[in-house]
């Protein structure tokens, strides 16, 4: 029987936490075209939702996502059906797969987690690095695998590695494609938190629940304004700033935050 993408990607939601699972772990949730579009669908409901308020992106099985799976057919955004490739397939194959998904984790308006439960190679190690915060078990690590097979880093990672490491280590990891294992990670700085195997769930659920009980407006305005703050320079970084927090004045968790402060009580946010 076979699987459809449903099966493939688990979703729920769960006091105001979006839940979305990569359920192919015979293939080390190494992810198709229709995976891919759902999780990418999946976080743009997220965004929309006002009753989601945090997202988390997990997996079954003993790794996180294994990259690519080329194997995994979709619609042809690729080499042409008889197999001769012509100028422009394959960036556009990059602009419209691996890239795509990536920027829905930057842009989704939720904080979004990555529940790391094994390895995460390729494409799979940049979607758990676009999360807002990692949180990886004992057992994890991190493979910028593209070099192994002769290839160059897509899914943003060029992007990505340089501002969480800096270029020169960022160069290490991709020209040698060693893995890295979680507690390493959690040294150079891309994994938040390193827990047993058997604590991942409960501790992604805690953080996921906490951030959903907070400003969410806020949080989605402070996102935009941190990924943005090393592409720019400081006048730009600061006229968003305020831009911000005019817009940010105008909610009704920003009105409840100030009168909790001057009422001397536990603010109550509803997320809007």
């Amino acid at each position: 029987m076979t699987a459809t993408p449903s099966d493939e990607i688990r979703h729920r939601i769960e006091n105001s936490v979006s839940w979305i699972t990569l359920n192919r772990p015979e293939a080390m949730n190494a992810l198709t075209w229709d995976q891919r579009e759902r999780v990418i669908a999946l976080l743009a409901e997220a965004s929309a939702d006002p009753t989601v308020r945090a997202v988390v992106i997990s997996a079954t099985g003993k790794g996180f996502c294994a990259g690519a799976d080329l194997r995994g057919g979709g619609p042809s955004t690729g080499p042409t059906a008889g197999g001769d490739r012509i100028a422009g397939d394959v960036s556009r194959m990059i602009r419209l797969g691996a890239q795509r998904l990536i920027t829905a984790v930057l842009d989704c308006e939720k904080p979004v987690i990555a529940a790391v439960n094994g390895t995460a190679a390729g494409i799979g190690a940049h979607l758990a690095l676009a999360c807002d915060l990692v949180i990886a078990a004992e057992q994890a690590r991190f493979i910028e695998v593209f070099v192994r097979r002769g290839l160059v880093p897509d899914g943003g990672g060029a992007y990505l590695l340089p501002r969480l490491l800096g270029p020169q280590k960022a160069k290490e990891l991709m020209f040698f494609g060693d893995a890295v294992p979680a507690e390493d990670a959690a040294r150079l700085g891309l994994v938040n938190k390193v827990v047993p195997a058997d604590e991942l769930q409960d501790t992604a659920r805690a953080w996921a629940e906490r951030l959903a009980q907070g400003p969410t407006r806020a949080l989605a305005l402070t996102k935009q304004l941190v990924n943005a703050s090393l592409d720019g320079d400081r006048a730009t970084a600061l006229a968003a700033e305020a831009t911000a927090q005019e817009l940010n004045m105008t909610t009704a968790d920003a009105n409840e935050g100030v009168a909790s402060f001057v009422e001397r009580r536990t603010p109550k946010y509803l997320g809007r």
